[in-house]
């Protein structure tokens, strides 16, 4: 399943005009909050497809009956431009437990790219909803080499991933190699990608527009 939530009128089309703008990009704690903003929003629609069980709370004037999670999600991301997302799903899925995974392009002399995956640290997710975030769905090649890796560790009943921009090449690439149950929540979604495999018009290099730029080692 996929969902654009850019596609009925909300604050997130607000958020993404500014996450977008080059005239607004420079200010890195705004492009932060937009990304949080939008993990919020994200928390809260998934939300409403998690289990759910009674409970009694006391309170000063007697008992009220409650809905509250069956079980916390996972949340997972990855490393570095995923942060700001994943701080955003972390306000609403406050008491969750969390996964850190390092996966980034490491690009060749001829202009190609590997992904290299170096470092992950996850609690089980076996039979756990997972809610994954990275900014940008483009290739999905991350994407699916994360996932595998992760189910390596576990399997869980259903993946939610969580991403500002994706990329209907990506989209396909990741629902064509990934066998679990998986639903994707994009901020908005474009068509185009480059050759060098960046989305246009996207919004350019989320981590570093988020913590500044980087050398490749």
């Amino acid at each position: 399943m996929i969902i654009n939530l850019s596609e009925t009128n909300s604050l997130v089309g607000e958020w993404l005009s500014e996450i977008r703008n080059v005239e607004v990009q420079h200010d890195r704690m705004r492009f932060r909050r937009n990304m949080e903003r939008l993990g919020e929003v994200a928390a809260y629609e998934i939300s409403k497809t998690l289990e759910y069980v009674e409970k009694e709370v006391t309170t000063p004037m007697g008992i009220a009956n409650c809905r509250v999670l069956k079980s916390q999600p996972v949340l997972a991301t990855i490393l570095r431009a995923g942060l700001a997302l994943h701080q955003g799903l972390l306000h609403y899925f406050d008491k969750a437990d969390h996964a850190f995974i390092s996966a980034y392009r490491k690009h060749n002399h001829d202009g190609s790219f590997d992904i290299s995956l170096e470092y992950v640290s996850s609690p089980s997710i076996e039979g756990q909803v997972l809610i994954l975030s990275d900014p940008m769905l483009a290739t999905g090649a991350s994407l699916v080499k994360t996932i595998e890796h992760l189910e390596e560790i576990g399997k869980p009943t259903h993946i939610h991933l969580v991403v500002a921009i994706a990329c209907t090449v990506g989209i396909e690439y990741v629902l064509r190699n990934t066998k679990s149950n998986l639903t994707i929540w994009a901020g908005d979604i474009d068509d185009e990608l480059t050759a060098k495999g960046y989305i246009v018009p996207g919004l350019g290099d989320a981590g570093d527009l988020a913590f500044g730029n980087k050398l490749q080692q």
